[in-house]
């Protein structure tokens, strides 16, 4: 498996599916491509917003951090 490549805050920003047409979202420092997903049309998923770190709001969701087992990880989230 090959190194993932690290982005920055601002960099997952812009894939934000309004940006630039990828739609992503960071979890304990992983950022996932949910593009194909149907829940998250336009960059929004009920009241979370793409292009940034979903982590601390996760703790609000229906659902626990399994639903990230079916995307892809394309990236690290920089912590600086």
């Amino acid at each position: 498996m090959t190194e993932l490549p690290v982005y920055t805050r601002s960099q997952l920003a812009l894939r934000n599916g309004q940006d630039k047409p990828e739609v992503w979202v960071a979890y304990k420092g992983l950022i996932y491509d949910v593009t194909c997903s149907r829940l998250w049309r336009n960059g929004k998923h009920y009241e979370h917003w793409a292009g940034q770190d979903l982590t601390a709001e996760l703790a609000d969701a229906p659902h626990d951090d399994w639903v990230f087992q079916n995307f892809d990880p394309v990236g690290k989230l920089t912590t600086v």
